[in-house]
């Protein structure tokens, strides 16, 4: 396995945005790691400001009629005001994710620490702290179990009788009913979070001690002169079982009966049967020894300095740490989103602030579903499912609001924002984000992807109704648009806005090009699941003669693939968005190899935007990087990874916008899988754009849509062999990118070529090598 997996530090975090996230998809905490005096900051996944709300205006279906009618007459600044009039939510905010809390710890040591250090092993899942403190040596260690449901302190000193600390649940602004002892060394906190139909939690925390004297006083545990302490904090919720106080306190007493090697035994077995799935190794190319120095010591390294021009600072590499960020966004899956939590939010999990910047909600119009981009590919499918269970709740509202805002009777519709409760209505009050209907559509493209990779039918027949009442929506809201084109709207281009003919700004618009390519997807998809579930024939003949209608990418004046039915001038050219570009990633419409036109245009999309200061968001330059890898372009992804990190990455490695936002992770490290390995347009394409500065390394356990695992060996940025099993059999088609022979287990595979692919059949369960 691969050596980069610890972040360590030498002090103990002075914000969140060095604190240390830990994890098992429904309970997070985040490690700031102070010796003696420590406030750990809680969060569980449904602890969200109320219940669902009902905010669909009741002139939607009006004012939808009256937008169209005005945006076809070219008077958009009348149709813009009658949207926020008329369309927008009468209550204009979904509900918010809100923090559970703080585990406060005051260990009583008697002096000042010294010889301080803290880490994170990524691949065990657990923190720690160590320092001293007259001459003892202390150690905290901290992880989140998913099998025991429980996070676990352990502190413990290097002389006997030496942990002395009292304990302690608070903070949320206090918004919490109580907050007492509930049995032997156990404290029950409880409350919860606003409306006739808000969320109710429970957390209780716990402790045991080897050695000295435990007990409860008033709100806090005490412990005087132990050996060691182990504290247990449980927490469960009503948004999953009435039950949730009696669930917290068993998880708790269930666990205050194993020692801590027992929890932490079946801890880390879990966590690793997920991340030790995939393995990438790159040479190291720092030129320094950099194992003194601390993550944050690395991070600062690459930025250079005031004196550096751009040449030198190209000059300085650690390909080490692209492979520590790689794990890191793994690792941050795995922590955040488990079967039978919730999916990630903007956030991930881990949330301190009672209003956070943008609600950490579910942003539709690129955030959430970049969250995802690594699920399948970097071999987590598992990961990916809290999404479809949250897409069950948006389709049931999205039906009701299908109706109520647009007078449609089939389907479903989300805009661009949800909540826990699957919120469709339109979020918020921003003309150029707001109306924008393709938030579900985006969404159930995920469950044909989910497909692709693991060829599951039952999941496919189960969700096919996703992506059925998805494309059922728009055959009746799609509209023509004068040249026999069917067209989405009003809509927008997510967050961006243009110039109009009578050079008036806009935002609001028809048939941005976006939602025709999304809808491309998404018809595609359903006719492909139609056929493999061998039902809804007349229905999938019905979209695919749509389909000849829509919109397809245009080359505009610049040479740009544009991003309206029009050829406008952006009003910000340097938009930290590039919404016209998902027809090359993730969609995939746009390839080099198949659409080299386009693809031209693409990279000039690219290259004004870049020119112009695009990119400049942790999540925009994670989406750049997946789409110069796209284009095959090695070096460009090179720069970009390297500007994600020297730029947008905090000191605990998270994103940051500049508040904390997680999207970029997992779109980094989307876009590291993505320059080894590329699975779209039915083929396997192996190192399709290694950066030159990748000059040897592996990766091993990448998945590719079909049923196959992936492991790929390079020497001198040339591949010298891959081993690719099928795990379902079926067809494979391998672009190696040179001269190869195929054999398994030792014996030739029959195989022919067409247009530059490797084509053979291959059988369940078996491995074939593919030698340069």
């Amino acid at each position: 396995m691969s050596t980069e997996t610890l972040m360590k530090y030498d002090s103990p975090a002075e914000s969140f945005s060095e604190a240390l996230p830990i994890g098992n998809g429904r309970i997070g905490a985040m490690i700031y790691g102070t010796a003696l005096n420590e406030a750990i900051l809680l969060n569980e996944d449904s602890v969200w400001s109320g219940g669902l709300r009902h905010r669909i205006n009741p002139d939607a279906v009006e004012g939808f009629k009256e937008v169209r009618s005005l945006l076809s007459e070219g008077r958009t600044a009348e149709a813009e005001e009658a949207a926020l009039n008329k369309m927008q939510g009468v209550t204009p905010n979904m509900r918010r994710y809100m923090p559970l809390g703080e585990l406060e710890i005051v260990l009583e040591a008697g002096g000042k620490a010294r010889e301080y250090s803290r880490s994170l092993d990524i691949g065990s899942a657990v923190a720690d702290a160590t320092f001293s403190v007259n001459g003892v040596i202390y150690t905290k260690e901290y992880f989140v179990s998913a099998p025991d449901e429980v996070m676990v302190v352990r502190i413990h000193a290097s002389e006997p009788g030496s942990v002395s600390l009292s304990c302690g649940l608070g903070g949320r602004d206090d918004c919490y009913d109580d907050n007492r002892p509930c049995g032997k060394n156990m404290i029950l906190f409880n409350g919860g979070t606003g409306s006739r139909d808000g969320i109710f939690f429970a957390a209780c925390l716990g402790a045991s001690a080897k050695g000295g004297d435990i007990k409860t006083v008033g709100s806090r545990i005490c412990v005087k002169n132990a050996d060691e302490v182990m504290l247990v904090l449980s927490v469960r919720t009503s948004f999953y079982s009435q039950m949730y106080e009696d669930s917290a306190k068993l998880d708790a007493e269930m666990a205050l009966q194993c020692d801590f090697d027992e929890l932490y035994y079946r801890h880390v077995n879990d966590y690793k049967e997920l991340f030790e799935r995939v393995d990438l190794s790159l040479n190291d190319n720092s030129g320094e020894e950099l194992n003194l120095l601390s993550t944050a010591e690395r991070l600062d390294r690459i930025k250079g300095d005031e004196l550096d021009n751009t040449d030198c600072r190209r000059l300085i590499n650690d390909n080490k740490l692209i492979e520590l960020y790689f794990n890191f966004g793994r690792y941050l899956m795995i922590s955040c989103s488990r079967a039978g939590t919730q999916p990630a939010n903007l956030q991930g999990l881990w949330n301190d602030l009672m209003s956070p910047p943008n609600g950490s909600r579910y942003c539709l119009n690129l955030n959430t579903e970049m969250s995802y981009w690594p699920a399948e590919s970097c071999n987590l499918s598992e990961c990916h499912l809290p999404l479809f269970d949250l897409l069950e709740r948006v389709c049931g509202n999205g039906r009701v609001t299908a109706k109520e805002m647009y007078g449609i009777n089939k389907g479903f519709v989300c805009h661009s924002h949800t909540d826990i409760w699957g919120d469709s209505a339109p979020q918020g009050e921003n003309s150029a984000a707001s109306i924008w209907p393709m938030g579900g559509a985006w969404l159930a493209i995920h469950v044909f992807e989910h497909y692709e990779y693991t060829l599951d039918k039952d999941f496919l027949a189960e969700k096919y109704h996703i992506l059925k009442e998805a494309a059922e929506f728009f055959i009746e809201y799609l509209i023509e648009d004068g040249s026999g084109r069917l067209v989405t709207g009003p809509s927008v281009s997510p967050e961006n806005s243009y110039i109009g003919e009578n050079g008036v700004q806009a935002s609001i618009c028809m048939g941005p090009a976006m939602d025709s390519q999304i809808l491309t997807v998404l018809f595609c998809s359903a006719v492909k699941a139609a056929h493999i579930l061998g039902r809804d024939e007349a229905f999938a003949a019905k979209l695919t003669a749509i389909l000849r209608k829509l919109p397809q990418p245009q080359v505009g004046k610049y040479g740009q693939i544009m991003e309206w039915a029009e050829d406008y001038d952006e009003t910000d050219i340097g938009h930290t968005r590039i919404s016209q570009l998902f027809a090359l990633y993730p969609a995939g419409l746009i390839s080099p190899i198949r659409t080299p036109k386009l693809a031209d245009a693409a990279r000039a999309t690219l290259v004004r935007r870049i020119i112009h200061g695009g990119g400049h968001t942790g999540y925009s330059s994670a989406w750049v990087t997946n789409m110069w890898a796209r284009l095959f372009d090695g070096r460009m992804v090179y720069e970009n990874l390297m500007r994600l990190l020297s730029h947008y990455t905090n000191p605990n490695m998270t994103i940051s916008k500049p508040a904390l936002q997680l999207e970029g992770n997992f779109g980094g490290a989307a876009a590291i899988a993505e320059a080894l390995m590329q699975s779209c347009g039915g083929e396997i394409n192996l190192l399709p754009a290694l950066p030159d500065e990748w000059n040897n390394g592996h990766v091993c356990g990448l998945k590719a849509k079909g049923g196959f695992t992936v492991n790929i060996f390079w020497t001198a940025n040339k591949l010298t062999r891959a081993e690719i099993t099928s795990d379902l059999g079926g067809e494979l088609k391998l672009r190696a990118n040179c001269a190869v022979s195929v054999s398994c287990d030792g014996d030739p595979v029959d195989l022919r070529t067409e247009d530059g692919l490797i084509v053979f059949s291959t059988e369940q369960g078996c491995t074939y090598t593919i030698k340069a």
